[in-house]
């Protein structure tokens, strides 16, 4: 007995060790840390790493899986058709943009047509880089994400909400699945874009289905979206342009 609470009382140290060991060594959790200025004044400086906390949150926020948050442009295969680098530079333009044209009317971005073609990878690239400009972004992806307003309705309001608020809304794979959107899908997806359009919110867009298309399923929608994304809308249309069926027979 007594050597079972001998080994409980080292583990309990163990832990105890462990959990006051502070993850920043420059700041030692604090926040901050004291300086001596160029004057020689003693001042207080923020220290780096609550920049990164501030990022991690915006990131678990997001609703960005860790699969997802690699993708960068750096990354991003150029050996491709012209319409896949067209849409490339169209999403680097937008980035680049994007503090000039964020609150204006044309603020926003779409990729759209052929699956397969890297528009998730390329609007995921923007989204990654805003939130490492501590700017928060909110993924959407269609069919999982109305999944999940489906299983809690209760708590409907608060979730269009966000997504009408957040500073950049992110909705990928835009009435993929049934062929045409249900009632209920139309009307919370106009209330968010709505919103979004009238206050100058940007969004990134993904879609199989171009522009045309979706003002055939909903023109008030469709229009919208048309509008803002007019400077930086893509279509990607034409053979091999899905890599993941590249090198097969």
């Amino acid at each position: 007995m007594f050597q079972n609470l001998s080994q409980k009382a080292k583990q309990d140290a163990s832990t105890s060790r462990t959990t006051t060991t502070s993850a920043c060594s420059k700041c030692m959790d604090k926040g901050g840390f004291l300086t001596t200025s160029s004057d020689g004044y003693e001042v207080w400086r923020v220290c780096e790493c609550q920049e990164q906390a501030k990022i991690e949150r915006l990131f678990r926020a997001s609703q960005i899986t860790p699969g997802f948050q690699h993708m960068g442009f750096k990354n991003f295969d150029l050996d491709r058709p012209q319409v896949v680098l067209d849409a490339y530079m169209a999403a680097t333009d937008y980035y680049k943009a994007f503090p000039e044209i964020r609150r204006t009317r044309q603020n926003s971005i779409a990729l759209l047509g052929a699956v397969g073609s890297g528009k998730t990878h390329l609007l995921m690239a923007i989204a990654n880089n805003l939130i490492k400009q501590r700017i928060p972004v909110m993924y959407f992806p269609w069919v999982e994400g109305f999944n999940n307003i489906k299983d809690d309705l209760d708590r409907l309001d608060e979730k269009v909400t966000k997504l009408q608020h957040v500073d950049v809304l992110y909705i990928d794979d835009l009435f993929k699945g049934r062929t045409t959107p249900t009632a209920f899908q139309l009307e919370q997806l106009f209330a968010i874009v709505n919103f979004r359009y009238l206050n100058n919110l940007p969004m990134l867009v993904s879609s199989e289905r171009d522009i045309d298309e979706i003002s055939d399923i909903d023109d008030a929608i469709g229009s919208r979206i048309y509008e803002m994304t007019r400077d930086y809308n893509v279509t990607l249309r034409g053979e091999g342009l899905n890599y993941r069926l590249e090198g097969r027979a």
